[in-house]
């Protein structure tokens, strides 16, 4: 029987905290278009990235964080001062690591006088130029980390840490077109929102794309081939080989990876939140958190927690409502990693 553990890596427990999300951002949302843009971290730097997780994240979301402020605020592409929403995920299909960072914002920002400045239709900012600024600000913020002695060389990257041995490896880098991209608009603001929301608090892989786990020590899982047009294919891996996998999207203790910025950084977005809503024109939005949470689409991948009335009803006789008796106490990642998958023994030493 299924007992919620309140973890934020487990595939199961994340349903409530999803709502709660969206809801919060349905509230904030302006009558404006809104964009989704992705921004990839190529290949070469995810072995720095296994090394060194916090700093590594981190910096991730201030070259993205300043890359989109920087560029809108140029006057020949924007000239505003703009916000968003950015999600952190680290995980491809087949649950190898590739650090990728989601953000969604609305199509405008607010100029220096406080007047609201609408981007183009269909239009954001140009995928480009965005990449390669990202590109000049992600690589410039790891070396000044690694001057600063601020970089962690494990997993075979010592050979890094010799004097400008960081600077030869960042070299192809700057020649490499980073991969960015701006998701067309497809309806409304709220569509924008409900289709990130799915997004928000998935960890790596759901239980139900886990097909089987054999005796003889090994995991078959469903994954989407998007070489093959997104076609659904089976991988089957040794359990060890499968956790490893898992377990290097288990972020740092105390990682936030939903974070704000700019117009809509925790510090200030009520206030500018505010400023832009008088400049369009408009009032506040009207959010019912219970009904937004009905609202919000089926998780796609990832089982919803179960928290409704309906979900607690008896499953005999569809009348009686089930009560909790006791809490019982929330296990650890390795411990719920180890209960879930309990096909490799854990080290006794």
């Amino acid at each position: 029987m299924y007992n919620s553990c309140g973890d934020r890596h487990c595939p199961q427990c994340q349903g409530g905290q999803r709502a709660a999300w969206f809801a919060a951002r349905q509230a904030e949302l302006l009558p404006v278009e809104y964009f989704h843009v992705v921004f990839t971290v190529p290949d070469e730097l995810t072995p720095l990235a296994a090394a060194d997780p916090r700093c590594f994240y981190n910096l991730l979301f201030q070259a993205v964080r300043e890359t989109l402020l920087d560029v809108a605020a140029t006057p020949r592409h924007l000239g505003a001062r703009i916000g968003g929403q950015m999600v952190l995920h680290t995980w491809g299909q087949t649950l190898q690591l590739h650090p990728h960072v989601h953000v969604i914002l609305p199509g405008g920002g607010l100029t220096a006088d406080g007047q609201w400045k609408a981007c183009p239709r269909n239009f954001f900012l140009p995928v480009k130029v965005l990449s390669r600024v990202f590109r000049g600000k992600l690589l410039a913020l790891l070396r000044q980390r690694h001057e600063s002695d601020g970089l962690q060389w494990t997993g075979g990257l010592s050979h890094l840490a010799r004097p400008g041995a960081l600077v030869a490896f960042f070299q192809p880098l700057y020649k490499k077109e980073w991969n960015v991209y701006a998701k067309p608009p497809t309806g409304s603001a709220e569509q924008v929102l409900k289709y990130l929301a799915r997004y928000t608090h998935r960890v790596a892989i759901s239980n139900r794309r886990i097909e089987s786990l054999n005796a003889d020590g090994r995991v078959t899982f469903t994954y989407k081939d998007y070489a093959q047009g997104n076609r659904v294919q089976r991988m089957t891996l040794p359990a060890d080989e499968f956790l490893r996998r898992f377990s290097q999207h288990v972020l740092p203790r105390g990682f936030v990876r939903l974070r704000g910025f700019g117009l809509l950084a925790n510090c200030a977005r009520e206030r500018n939140l505010a400023r832009c809503r008088e400049a369009l024109g408009v009032g506040r939005v009207a959010a019912d958190s219970a009904a937004l949470a009905g609202e919000l689409p089926a998780e796609p991948d990832d089982a919803t927690t179960p928290a409704s009335e309906s979900q607690l009803r008896c499953r005999h006789c569809g009348q009686a409502t089930l009560r909790p008796i006791s809490n019982l106490p929330r296990p650890t990642v390795p411990e719920l990693i180890a209960r879930t998958y309990s096909l490799v023994p854990l080290d006794s030493s």
